[in-house]
């Protein structure tokens, strides 16, 4: 974020009027010149990251306000100008160092290819690139606007199964204590009028993130104490959360009084937006009384340091050399690890089928996992010595980028709006595989069409990763041992492996299922495990 402090002259007549000329203090010239090529060059080094925020903001609604908050971070900065000009700008050594750690950190989240990571990495350099030329004194008048930066980083994805489980909680609670019957299996329910279902939109997440952006503006902006600033943000993170509680009980209320005539359709969240409209206003209107007012202006000054002359004495080039290697070294260093992916196309081979188990013509469902982008696809479908099925779905990924990854929050085994099938229950489970404990996720999925009673159209699915010649189920050692695979020259190989099941309607189904998955896996995980090293091996 570049500084563009200024210093008011005396003000000047020309003709009837009088104006205010603004310039940039001489002081303040180079160290601003070089502060907006540094941050030239960090955006140009990092462009896939930075376009990759753009893209986000474009596309969800959740993080639109991303296109505004540079802007409201400069005119912050802006604001700042009349205490910025009579300071001296010496560039901070400490940030040259930080700086290399958040360079580390996005070569780390590059590795990998998570974005919260990479980008979380670029602002914190473009907010360093601050202090590390203009000096840490500058940087703490900024700290807001600079702080302000980091409500641009898309994160926060990964709390929408916990939002979620708290919204359909609260709403199964209240509407039981309205007296309405609820049947509930994981996140839909059934009341005597109809059907619900808690999706991404009836998180409340974004909700949260525009009060918590909006409101930590506000309480800046209005109050000079910090306790009072800290207790309005608290206010802001705990009202939006409350007020989705409740709008998702109103929405089901509307729609149940009104025989599914009211709130059912697109109009349930225009319903929702206006609820919370309302209570964010109230909420600001409650936050305007205790308001503080504004320091006085400062008095113009002479440009000063705490020490050193008045004028800044030029840094040395090969500091900033320095700086710019700090900069540059990651894409260096992913260039040269870039050298040994794989980039043959994947070509998949359904694994042998080791007696008394057999291949059969098609999987036992049509249902697939909704795993995206990858590189090659395996279904298959198998059968035990007593003709019980099994699926084989192996999603398998090469030449990783953003789009396509093996780890994602995107790949799920069902998306919640999906019209066929609906994930009615998960965890996990430990499991053995190649005489290895692994412990797996679990999931209950059911046919939509068919209700919520127990019997045919149902499907118990385990889940895991093969990465870097190994199993896990972990999000995170899948993309530690991707990471550890690419820097030890193995490539970016891995595949997203699932098996999966028909559930009867017996009591004890779920345990008659895992004993089939556990059996396919004693009898076949060997199979399974040389066919996917075999794909790695073909280049």
């Amino acid at each position: 974020m570049a500084v563009w402090p200024s210093n008011p002259t005396m003000p000047t007549h020309k003709g009837a009027h009088m104006t205010h000329r603004i310039s940039i203090p001489l002081h303040w010239r180079r160290p601003l010149a070089v502060l907006v090529l540094l941050q030239a060059v960090i955006l140009a080094a990092y462009w896939h990251s930075a376009w990759g925020m753009v893209m986000i903001w474009s596309r969800s609604e959740t993080y639109a306000h991303g296109f505004v908050v540079p802007l409201i971070s400069l005119w912050l900065v802006w604001r700042q100008r009349a205490v910025l000009a009579p300071m001296v700008p010496q560039p901070g050594r400490l940030a040259w160092l930080l700086m290399l750690g958040a360079a580390m950190l996005w070569l780390a989240g590059d590795l990998v290819a998570v974005n919260a990571a990479t980008q979380l990495a670029l602002v914190t350099l473009i907010v360093l690139s601050v202090p590390a030329v203009l000096g840490w004194h500058v940087a703490k008048v900024l700290t807001f606007p600079l702080g302000f930066l980091f409500f641009a980083v898309p994160i926060g994805d990964f709390l929408l199964p916990y939002f979620m489980a708290w919204t359909a909680d609260f709403t199964v609670l209240a509407l039981r204590a309205s007296g309405i019957p609820v049947y509930r299996e994981g996140l839909q329910f059934i009341i005597p009028s109809g059907a619900w279902s808690v999706v991404e939109a009836c998180s409340g997440i974004r909700y949260l993130i525009a009060s918590v952006t909006v409101g930590s503006l506000f309480a800046h902006l209005s109050y000079q104490s910090t306790r009072k600033r800290v207790v309005f943000v608290g206010v802001a993170i705990l009202v939006p959360l409350v007020a989705n509680w409740v709008r998702a009980y109103l929405i089901v209320m509307l729609g149940h009084l009104s025989g599914n005539t009211l709130a059912t359709g697109v109009d349930h969240l225009i319903y929702g937006w206006v609820f919370f409209g309302i209570v964010i206003g109230v909420m600001f209107l409650i936050g305007a009384r205790w308001t503080d007012p504004l320091p006085p202006p400062p008095k113009a000054a002479a440009p000063h340091g705490l020490s050193g002359p008045a004028i800044s004495k030029p840094t040395p080039w090969g500091a900033w050399a320095l700086i710019l290697f700090v900069v540059l070294a990651p894409q260096c260093v992913l260039a040269m690890l870039n050298l040994g992916t794989h980039t043959q196309p994947v070509q998949l081979v359904a694994p042998t089928v080791a007696s008394p188990w057999h291949a059969t013509a098609t999987p036992p469902s049509t249902w697939v996992p909704a795993f995206q982008n990858a590189s090659a696809t395996l279904h298959t479908g198998l059968a035990d010595g007593h003709d019980q099925p099994v699926g084989l779905q192996v999603s398998y990924y090469r030449q990783q980028d953003y789009e396509r990854k093996l780890v994602s929050s995107e790949n799920v085994m069902v998306v919640s709006q999906d019209p066929v099938w609906a994930r009615v229950g998960s965890g996990g489970v430990d499991v053995r595989l190649q005489g290895r404990p692994l412990r797996v996720d679990s999931t209950v999925l059911r046919q939509q069409a068919l209700g919520m009673g127990k019997g045919e159209g149902r499907l118990l699915a385990w889940r895991f990763y093969w990465v870097n010649n190994g199993f896990t189920a972990s999000n995170y050692m899948g993309k530690i041992q991707g990471a550890l695979s690419r820097i030890t020259g193995r490539g970016d190989d891995g595949a997203n492996v699932v098996i999966y099941t028909p559930l009867s309607s017996a009591e004890n189904a779920v345990a008659e299922a895992s004993a089939r998955l556990q059996a396919y896996l004693d009898s076949q995980g060997d199979a399974l495990a040389g066919m996917l090293e075999q794909t790695q091996g073909r280049n």
